[in-house]
């Protein structure tokens, strides 16, 4: 039997509310389907199933807020299911005949279809306030809907519709507490040091320019894929920087899945990961991207895309900020941060020229690595975004 828990997904989550199972008892779970919906205080999750088998048990019923690590379901795995041994039938006992019961159901007149009981002074009103009268139920004689039923529902209309923004801005509120808890965290418990190198990307914009007059519209390349891109392959050189810190020690990834820091609608930030990134070509990065970004904002990530990430990349370039030095977000062990391109006076070969140029910095965690090898990363983003071409 295998324990399907409440995942943690984010060093800023303690809890979660479980929406709705996608499964029932007794149906068969492949490994990666989704099987429930959590909702946390950045949105709705699809969560994922990590074994194959079949779904036992289930243990929290929809509505239920629960703490991280919480026991959701039991799962029978596969190599149970083959191992089982098959239950001994239970002996049937022989039908008993029954006596013949007649019941008497006594006649009931039908409503008349669509008619509703009101009395004119309450349906003037419901006019008035923009009631539907078919929504309401009468507590006058027999039923029918009086003029204080109609102040009623408008009233509850009206809670509703001032409760509706109030729940979202508490929502933001609790979104920005546990973000700045988290925060807070990783300033206390993990030794920063921090990067900045200025990156030539002169040649990279000229060449994303062209690329993208050969492209429709819809196919066309943002610079911050590039930008992903060449974070993700200095990875390959630096590859203490890819790395989570658990259990007082630092665990190195084989892959490379980077979590893309997305801003959302309703206040707060979300990163979750583009997997396996250094190998993705630009046109499947620029793909898999905008569906992030759209799914992050209209509630759909997937649970993985918020617990796999082994590096963040932020970058508020758009926003006309020039440099940005992150905060860790545990349990990875750096952030790479993006400014916005501008122009500056650059030296080229002993002349003073104008360049697109841009700030690149590094957040790191000085428990797993240092200032030498984190110069290396920077260095190699740099030589990358160079040679946009080979990205």
């Amino acid at each position: 039997m295998a324990e399907f828990l409440m995942p943690i997904l984010g060093a800023d989550m303690s809890a979660g509310t479980l929406i709705a199972w996608r499964k029932k008892p007794g149906d068969v779970v492949k490994r990666g389907d989704v099987i429930a919906e959590v909702e946390t205080d950045k949105g709705l999750i699809d969560v994922e199933i990590f074994v194959s088998g079949v779904l036992e048990k289930i243990v929290v019923q929809p509505g239920q807020t629960v703490p991280t690590g919480t026991l959701l379901a039991i799962i029978r795995e596969e190599g149970a299911l083959e191992t089982a041994a098959p239950p001994a039938p239970r002996p049937v006992a022989p039908p008993v005949a029954q006596p013949e019961a007649r019941v008497v159901v006594p006649p009931v007149a039908p409503a008349p279809a669509g008619r509703v009981r009101i009395s004119p002074l309450a349906k003037k009103l419901a006019a008035e306030l923009g009631v539907d009268p078919s929504t309401v139920e009468g507590t006058g004689p027999g039923g029918a809907i009086t003029g204080e039923d109609i102040e009623r529902a408008a009233a509850s209309a009206r809670a509703a519709a001032l409760a509706a923004p109030r729940a979202e801005f508490d929502r933001e509120a609790r979104m920005r507490q546990t973000i700045g808890a988290a925060m807070a965290r990783s300033k206390r418990e993990i030794p920063h040091f921090y990067l900045a190198t200025t990156v030539d990307m002169d040649r990279a914009m000229r060449w994303l320019a062209e690329e993208n007059l050969r492209r429709s519209v819809t196919d066309r390349l943002l610079y911050g894929v590039l930008l992903i891109k060449a974070a993700a392959l200095a990875l390959r050189e630096v590859p203490e920087l890819n790395a989570v810190w658990r259990g007082g020690q630092c665990l190195q990834s084989n892959a490379i899945h980077v979590g893309v820091a997305i801003s959302l609608r309703q206040g707060g930030v979300v990163a979750p990961a583009l997997h396996q990134a250094d190998r993705q070509s630009l046109d499947d990065l620029m793909q898999n991207f905008r569906d992030l970004v759209q799914r992050a904002r209209s509630g759909g990530l997937r649970s993985s895309e918020l617990s796999d990430p082994t590096i963040t990349v932020t970058s508020l370039g758009e926003q006309g900020v020039e440099s940005v030095f992150g905060i860790i977000y545990p349990p990875q062990v750096a952030i790479v941060g993006f400014g916005k391109i501008v122009e500056r006076p650059w030296s080229v070969e002993g002349r003073i020229v104008s360049r697109q140029v841009m700030t690149a910095t590094l957040s790191a965690d000085h428990r797993v690595t240092d200032g030498h090898r984190g110069g290396l990363f920077l260095a190699a983003v740099d030589r990358l975004l160079r040679e946009p071409g080979r990205l």
